[in-house]
């Protein structure tokens, strides 16, 4: 990811911080926990329409 897209990304989390966080800890971050975080909040986008990722499920019900 180049500077432009990760500070992109910084402003838009300092402007709206993940709860738990201040717009200061996610200044204050570096580039890979700044996307680390970016990809575990938005890990499961793709999984909000009713089908199923293909792999490998167990059911626990």
């Amino acid at each position: 990811m180049n500077a432009k897209s990760s500070e992109t990304l910084r402003q838009k989390y300092i402007q709206n911080p993940p709860e738990g966080m201040t717009a200061k800890s996610v200044r204050d971050m570096s580039d890979s926990d700044l996307l680390d975080m970016h990809y575990f909040l938005t890990e499961d986008d793709d999984l909000d329409d009713d089908e199923f990722e293909e792999g490998f499920y167990i059911d626990l019900f």
